[in-house]
């Protein structure tokens, strides 16, 4: 046990009929008097304590959005660092920094990687909407029409031998 500890066990110990100073406690454990009353008086806990108190997510919460994380990647959605801050801004009910992602995922690298992604070509980007999907669809419809093609004429072709 620490100092403080064997104080908080000294005071709890005391008879109902024992005064209680905390000076004469405190000197003889060698913690200071304030902080062991605070302490014991509950306004003051240990620093473990009060840095989960300032968590923007418990445990639990922390856990689900690894699970949800990991459910993502295996579908082969990993989200971004972004998209993970906007998740945890909205359990937390309050903003969450980019420091607050990396530090998230320096708590769970056991669990979660970070990898970069390769970007997609601006062409293939621009000419990605269902719009210009109909549009070839109608026209590869309109010349197998204007061609006469038969199904059992039609090839794939693949860029690669």
């Amino acid at each position: 046990m620490t100092g403080i500890s064997d104080a908080l066990a000294e005071i709890e110990n005391l008879k109902p009929g024992d005064k209680l100073v905390y000076t004469h406690i405190a000197e003889k454990h060698g913690v200071d008097r304030s902080t062991l009353s605070r302490a014991h008086q509950g306004v003051q806990g240990p620093r473990r304590v009060a840095h989960e108190n300032k968590r923007k997510l418990n445990k639990q919460q922390e856990a689900d959005l690894v699970k949800y994380i990991e459910e993502l990647s295996a579908r082969h959605l990993p989200p971004t660092r972004r998209m993970v801050q906007n998740f945890a801004s909205s359990v937390a009910l309050q903003p969450c920094s980019d420091s607050w992602v990396n530090r998230f995922l320096h708590r769970h690298r056991d669990q979660l990687t970070s990898q970069w992604a390769t970007g997609m070509d601006s062409n293939r980007h621009n000419a990605e909407s269902a719009y210009k999907y109909k549009l070839y669809f109608e026209l590869l419809q309109q010349k197998i029409t204007q061609y006469e093609l038969e199904p059992e004429h039609t090839y794939n072709m693949d860029e690669k031998g």
